[in-house]
């Protein structure tokens, strides 16, 4: 049985807090951070995290629920700055790792990218965030991409890749911002290092 796209946040919350408080979440912080009203469809999704093996419980106690097997589970590295033409993942790059399992966002390998700037917000994707990658050399059009381009940008960033007529145009989700358009061999010049699929906002 695969878990649901709130299951995968519930989960990623349930990490968070393990990993910058020292204990779980309590049942009424996890209903906020879902936007839940309910203390029973909560519930709904505790009970099935617990019975495909991604939670256990604890009896008895007020923050009962923590990830199971967390030491066999798998890290996503988060990337620092990345030059161009430069293996992605160099050991020079890693600057942590996540202590999240890829699965939780449907791959089996990802990376991570601290997001910086406003240029993506209307995609809810605001400064300080991490972007979760899976890494790939193409993407289809529409979908939002971490890219390098070269001569223009320093570190890797996130774009929406849009094709039309033969160019390439890398937008951001922030109408301050303009497009950037690519025609001939100035195509050449874009360097996928692959699609979003998932965000994590660190608590404040």
């Amino acid at each position: 049985m695969s878990i649901t796209t709130r299951q995968k946040q519930l989960l990623a919350f349930i990490e968070q807090c393990q990993r910058q408080e020292g204990f779980a979440p309590s049942v009424r912080d996890m209903c906020a951070a879902l936007g839940l009203a309910s203390h029973g469809s909560l519930l709904r999704h505790l009970q099935i995290l617990e019975s495909e093996g991604y939670l256990s419980r604890l009896p008895g106690k007020k923050r009962t629920w923590r990830l199971a097997n967390r030491s066999s589970m798998n890290s996503i590295p988060l990337l620092g700055r990345i030059a161009a033409g430069q293996p992605i993942l160099a050991e020079q790059h890693i600057e942590e790792s996540l202590p999240f399992d890829p699965k939780f966002f449907g791959s089996e390998d990802a990376l991570a990218l601290l997001v910086k700037g406003d240029s993506m917000t209307e995609e809810q994707i605001r400064d300080g965030d991490l972007a979760v990658i899976r890494q790939q050399p193409d993407a289809e059009d529409g979908e939002i991409v971490a890219v390098l381009v070269e001569g223009l940008e320093t570190e890797a960033t996130l774009k929406i890749l849009r094709r039309k007529k033969g160019t390439v145009e890398l937008h951001s989700a922030n109408p301050t911002y303009q497009p950037l358009v690519f025609k001939g061999k100035d195509r050449a010049r874009i360097r996928i290092l692959g699609k979003l699929i998932g965000v994590v906002r660190r608590k404040p």
